[in-house]
């Protein structure tokens, strides 16, 4: 992904090619745990109830993509964080495809 003064540049590997990235925090808790890896791909296909990631209020930010009858919503799973609004998909940076639990391969989950 070429590089945009708007936000960072996503990890040198990123390009093209999955990432992967550490949970961090309890916004996505209960279907995401802080430490847990997450695989994003930034070609996915962005659609209503992904779990996405994507540059947001100049930060960068992991949550559920949804539509709704007033456009789109970045939303966190866990309700003592709010939901934010979205003007279009542009913010979308890549799709969560795949998440695991480091030393646990049999707690991994796929998302498409």
């Amino acid at each position: 992904m070429p590089s945009n003064p708007a936000h960072p540049p996503l990890p040198d590997c990123a390009g093209g090619e999955s990432f992967a990235l550490m949970v961090q925090g309890q916004s996505m808790v209960p279907e995401f745990q802080e430490g847990e890896i997450i695989l994003i791909e930034p070609e996915g296909l962005a659609k209503d109830g992904a779990y996405v990631l994507a540059w947001h209020k100049d930060e960068w930010t992991f949550r559920q993509l949804l539509r709704t009858a007033e456009g789109w919503l970045l939303h966190a799973l866990n309700p003592a964080f709010a939901d934010e609004k979205l003007a279009d998909l542009s913010a979308i940076k890549g799709v969560i495809i795949q998440k695991a639990l480091p030393g646990r391969r049999r707690a991994s989950k796929f998302y498409v």
